[in-house]
C-alpha cells in the first residue's frame, strides 16, 4: 500500500502537491505553465514564482507574497487564496492522518480539527449559504483525488459494520482479526472509518507486522473505553496509547464522514478520507473495493451498504461483479434477512458466482478468494 504523495509524474504529470514536487518541477522543466499547485506553502518560493512562466497554471490554497500573487495573475494563472479562518482546507493534497484530526486531543475531543470540523458543519448545513456549500464541495472532491492516488494500483477489500459494536467483545475481536488477516494476505482493508466494527477491522490492520499476541492485548487495553459514548475523548485517547505501545503499524484507509460527526473517526486507519456528502463517502467507498466487501452484523446503514454495492453488481455497471462475503448466518437470515433477497436478486446474473453467506468471520477470507476465481 503506497503510504507517501505520489510525485507529480503519477498523477497526470500536471499536480504538484509538495513543496519537493514544486522544485523538483521547476528545475526539471523551468517552467510551471498548466500545471495545477494544490495547497503547498510558496512563500518562500518568489524567486521561482518571478521568474517562471505560469500561463494557465492554476493555484489551489498556495500562499504567496502579494508581488508574486500578482505575477503569477498577470500571467493569465488561476490563484485560489487560502481561505485560514475554516478549521480544514479545502484545497488539501493529501488525507487526513489520525493525528491531525486528533490534534489538540490533550485538551479534550471538543478542541480537535475533527470537532471543530463538525462544529462547522452544523453551524452552515442548513443556512443555505451558497459559499459554504461550494467549500464543502471543494473539499470533498480534493478528498477523493486524494484518495484515489493513495489507492491507485492496489487490491481494496471493504469491511463494512455496525459503530456499535463495542470494544472487549468477542465480535470486535473477530472483527479485529478478519482486518489483520485480510492486510497479511496483501490487501488494503478499507472501511467506514468511525467505530465499532469499522475501528475493530483498521486496528486488525495495524496489528499485522506484529506476533498474534499484540492483537490479544491491544484488545484488553481499548475494553479500558468500550464506547465512544459516553467519552470520545476517554475513547480516543485509549487507542492513541495502544498506538504509542506499538508504534508503526501497518496501512489501512478509514472514510467517515462528518455527516455522522457524532460519530468520530478511529485513530487506527492511517490514511483517513473524510468527507462532508454522505453519499460521496459511501459510493466512493464501496466503488474503491475493487477485491470484495466483507460484510459483518449491523442495522439499517450496513443493510443500506449491502444492496448499494449489489446495484452495480447486478447491472454490471462497474464491470466485472465484485466479491459480496455476508457474515454470521443467524443475522442475514433471521435477524435482518437480507441474504434471502440479495440471492432472489442475483439469480440467473453474473453475481450470482460472486455472493457468499458464512457463519464465522474466521471463513470470510477463504470464501473472498473463492469468489474471486
Amino acid at each position: 500500500m503506497q503510504t507517501s504523495p505520489a510525485h507529480a509524474a503519477h498523477h497526470g504529470d500536471r499536480e504538484i502537491e509538495t513543496l519537493q514536487e514544486f522544485d523538483a518541477t521547476v528545475s526539471a522543466r523551468g517552467t510551471l505553465a498548466g500545471f495545477r499547485v494544490q495547497a503547498v506553502d510558496l512563500t518562500d518560493r518568489t524567486k521561482e514564482l518571478l521568474t517562471s512562466d505560469t500561463a494557465g497554471a492554476v493555484f489551489l490554497g498556495c500562499p504567496m507574497r502579494p508581488d508574486a500573487t500578482a505575477k503569477v495573475r498577470a500571467d493569465g494563472a488561476l490563484v485560489f487564496p487560502p481561505l485560514p479562518d475554516l478549521p480544514f482546507d479545502p484545497y488539501r493534497g493529501h488525507l487526513y492522518s489520525p493525528d491531525e484530526l486528533f490534534a489538540g486531543l490533550d485538551k479534550g475531543y471538543e478542541h480537535t480539527p475533527d470537532a471543530l470540523g463538525y462544529a462547522w458543519f452544523q453551524r452552515t448545513k442548513a443556512d443555505g449559504d451558497i459559499f459554504a456549500s461550494m467549500l464543502r464541495s471543494v473539499h470533498d472532491d480534493a478528498v477523493s483525488d486524494a484518495l484515489d492516488e493513495l489507492l491507485r494500483a492496489t487490491q481494496v477489500v471493504g469491511v463494512m459494520g455496525g459503530h456499535a459494536m463495542a470494544r472487549g467483545t468477542q465480535a470486535y475481536a473477530g472483527a479485529a482479526r478478519l482486518g489483520r488477516e485480510l492486510t497479511r494476505a496483501g490487501f488494503t482493508v478499507a472501511t467506514g472509518g468511525g467505530p465499532g466494527a469499522m475501528e475493530a477491522a483498521n486496528l486488525g490492520a495495524y496489528a499485522a507486522p506484529f506476533e498474534d499476541a499484540m492483537l490479544d492485548k491491544a484488545c484488553e487495553l481499548l475494553a479500558g473505553a468500550p464506547s465512544f459514548t459516553p467519552s470520545i475523548t476517554d475513547w480516543a485517547r485509549a487507542a492513541f496509547e495502544v498506538r504509542a505501545r506499538w508504534p508503526e503499524g501497518a496501512g489501512s484507509v478509514g472514510i467517515p464522514t462528518w455527516f455522522y460527526g457524532h460519530e468520530p473517526p478511529n485513530a487506527f486507519a492511517s490514511h483517513i478520507a473524510k468527507y462532508f456528502a454522505n453519499a460521496t463517502r459511501e459510493d466512493g467507498l464501496l466503488a474503491r473495493s475493487n477485491a470484495g466487501i466483507v460484510f459483518l452484523p449491523g442495522a439499517a446503514g450496513t443493510v443500506q451498504e449491502v444492496f448499494d454495492n449489489a446495484t452495480p453488481n447486478y447491472y454490471e455497471s462497474r464491470g466485472e461483479p465484485t466479491p459480496m462475503v455476508l457474515v454470521d448466518r443467524a443475522h442475514w437470515t433471521e435477524r435482518l434477512p437480507a441474504w434471502p433477497l440479495l440471492q432472489s436478486l442475483a439469480r440467473g446474473r453474473a453475481m450470482e458466482d460472486r455472493i457468499a453467506l458464512v457463519d464465522r468471520i474466521e471463513d470470510a477470507p477463504e470464501a473472498l478468494k473463492r469468489l474471486a476465481g
